[in-house]
């Protein structure tokens, strides 16, 4: 195998260690398949991409207006984040809108990327509790949903509650993909999955960044795209965190894109200004390969100019780090689009 023809390179010194293969899809606003690499239509657990559509049903409960939930809340439902105090401090102000606790909260716990707000917590004595998880912002977003419609809170995360079912008709109409098809299984933090075609992904995200390009979807739920959109874009601190590459890649558009990674070497993202959706896969999974692979499209799309790329630098070729922090290597993309 000739390494050098390999779509991402990952370089110790000046050498190849190793290579991760890529899907990618592009489409536009009427959803036609606009450029692609490798396989357009491998179906996909879109994990945490997936959660801008799952914020839709709290949307169209009327939650947002019932409990006062403000944009930096909303775009929280939408986040995988850092578990800085601010995240956590933000889920506690949504739980005290709904008169709900902690406890509520089904997504279990981990360890968060935030290392400082960690290490605090074992100088203090405590324990890490659900709020720390990156997706305990999902799931208070879920609890809003599920109470406004008085539902039962207390196994909102199984796949037969008819709130992950509302969630599996969203992801069907605005993804465009046959509700029977959509398989499922179950995602990190313990609720519902969805596994569909990269195509669909990336259609549903070209719909979040320009829902008035969606003209057969209803005006309820393009809204709902709307204010997911503007929240997510608007707070983009609170989708994933401080130098975390969604957040800055939406700071440095501006607003034009919106974004979301997910496990497993995901990532969705739409072009407010175009209406392209673009959606990426690492085949094996490693993320550390996301923001290399998704700069070179935005680069070879030509969404973007020197100024952007220049201050997006460190994900366009992400350095490989030794234990004392010290650059010892990059990780390349270098591959060319197939354009119909």
């Amino acid at each position: 195998m000739d390494l050098s023809l390999q779509p991402v390179k990952v370089y110790r010194g000046d050498y190849i260690e190793s290579t991760h293969q890529i899907h990618i899809v592009i489409v536009d606003g009427e959803g036609q398949l606009l450029a692609y690499y490798g396989n357009p239509h491998r179906l996909t657990f879109a994990r945490s991409s997936m959660k801008p559509f799952q914020a839709i049903p709290v949307v169209e409960s009327g939650a947002l207006e019932t409990y006062d939930i403000l944009p930096q809340e909303l775009s929280l439902f939408c986040a995988s984040h850092s578990g800085e105090s601010f995240h956590r401090e933000t889920v506690f102000q949504v739980l005290e809108k709904l008169n709900l606790a902690e406890k509520h909260l089904q997504c279990g716990t981990h360890i968060p990327r935030d290392i400082e707000s960690y290490q605090r917590l074992i100088r203090s004595g405590g324990e890490l509790s659900e709020v720390y998880s990156n997706c305990s912002g999902k799931h208070s977003g879920m609890l809003a949903g599920v109470l406004r419609q008085n539902m039962d809170i207390s196994n909102y995360r199984d796949l037969t509650h008819p709130y992950q079912q509302q969630i599996i008709d969203v992801i069907s109409d605005v993804l465009d993909y046959d509700r029977d098809k959509i398989a499922t299984s179950v995602d990190g933090c313990g609720v519902p999955v969805h596994r569909l075609p990269l195509f669909n992904l990336a259609l549903g995200f070209s719909r979040l960044a320009k829902p008035d390009g969606w003209t057969t979807g209803s005006a309820k739920r393009r809204q709902a795209l709307v204010d997911i959109r503007d929240a997510m874009v608007t707070h983009p601190e609170m989708v994933a965190g401080t130098n975390e590459f969604d957040t800055d890649l939406m700071k440095v558009y501006t607003g034009r894109i919106v974004a979301k990674g997910g496990a497993e070497g995901v990532h969705g993202l739409g072009d407010q200004k175009t209406g392209i959706g673009i959606a990426v896969k690492v085949e094996d999974g490693q993320g550390r390969a996301r923001s290399a692979v998704t700069m070179e499209v935005l680069r070879q799309l030509g969404i973007g100019d020197d100024k952007i790329f220049s201050n997006l630098k460190s994900y366009l070729k992400p350095p490989v780090l030794n234990a004392r922090d010290k650059a010892i290597g990059k990780i390349v993309a270098n591959f060319r689009l197939n354009w119909l």
